[in-house]
């Protein structure tokens, strides 16, 4: 892809809650542009309450790519995202359509628009034998992953059992440490899209309100309901489960917690969510910052296009 498709693709970043999927669409309405999500779960069809996926009035506005057309009893992968991303993105450049990339997760934002290298297929024999040695000693599985990749180890939840395997076996795999996942590398990487980079700038006490808040909302509109929907239908896979909400509320339908008890843990975890993605946008490269607290989204993305066409 040439430089003249900068301009023609804009990345935005932004923290849950904070409404930028209301910037990406006013935004794409302004350039004619079709939106392309970069997030994991979105993917998931049958999840729309709690994977937040833009809502029919929005998408009635513009048009989305890469959201609810995965089974949720099918894993997924940045990789595979990767693959689904470029084709997306290739499609609508070449209909002379410009391309508004939006998501809360730098690591698929950076998949979507670069050229990522990954550890190669999954081993489903060497998968097994991790998640055995996990089930017998997981502190020695944690001190493996330590001791082949600590930058890794440092970032990977250690509570979490997938994200370590998957770690380990990523690199085992590999055969060296995953620098390329690290969040300075990341940016780093040859672009396969020139674009131009906004970070969405929060106020971070209002983030926190509008995180609480949105946890009731999603209880009110029926996330339990949802979730025993999915799963009635089969297993649910073990990257969808990893989706903030769906563990709690399979605790409440297999009666090891309250509505109230997971309400608490979707609400905390949605927190660390957001620390982790202020990190990240600290990191950004070159990033177009805008403020968007108490400003309606019709008004940033007016800012933003005098910005990313100027």
């Amino acid at each position: 892809m040439t430089d003249d498709a900068r301009g023609r693709v804009v990345a935005l970043f932004g923290a849950t809650g904070l409404g930028k999927t209301e910037v990406a669409v006013a935004l794409a309405e302004r350039l004619g542009a079709e939106i392309v999500v970069a997030d994991s779960m979105q993917v998931y069809r049958g999840l729309p309450i709690l994977t937040n996926q833009p809502s029919a009035e929005l998408m009635a506005r513009a048009r989305f790519h890469l959201v609810g057309f995965v089974d949720p009893r099918d894993e997924w992968s940045v990789a595979a995202y990767a693959e689904a991303a470029h084709a997306a993105i290739d499609d609508i450049l070449a209909r002379g359509v410009p391309v508004v990339v939006e998501g809360g997760s730098g690591l698929y934002l950076r998949a979507a628009l670069g050229r990522l290298t990954f550890a190669g297929r999954p081993d489903p024999a060497l998968r097994r034998a991790l998640e055995a040695a996990w089930a017998r000693d997981p502190d020695g599985v944690l001190a493996e992953l330590r001791s082949l990749d600590p930058v890794t180890a440092a970032r990977v939840d250690a509570a979490n059992p997938r994200r370590v395997v998957r770690a380990l076996e990523a690199v085992r795999v590999l055969g060296r440490p995953l620098a390329a996942a690290e969040r300075g590398a990341l940016w780093r990487l040859p672009e396969r899209y020139p674009h131009r980079l906004v970070a969405l700038e929060p106020q971070r006490a209002r983030l926190r309100e509008r995180v609480d808040a949105r946890v009731q909302a999603m209880l009110a509109a029926g996330a339990l309901d949802e979730v025993r929907s999915a799963r009635a239908a089969g297993p649910l896979s073990r990257t969808v489960t990893q989706a903030i909400g769906v563990r709690e509320l399979l605790g409440v339908l297999d009666g090891e917690l309250t509505l109230e008890q997971a309400a608490a843990a979707m609400r905390s975890r949605t927190h660390a969510l957001v620390r982790r993605q202020l990190t990240w946008m600290r990191k950004l490269p070159e990033a177009l910052r805008e403020p968007v607290e108490g400003r309606p989204p019709d008004e940033v993305a007016a800012a933003l296009l005098a910005r990313v066409t100027g």
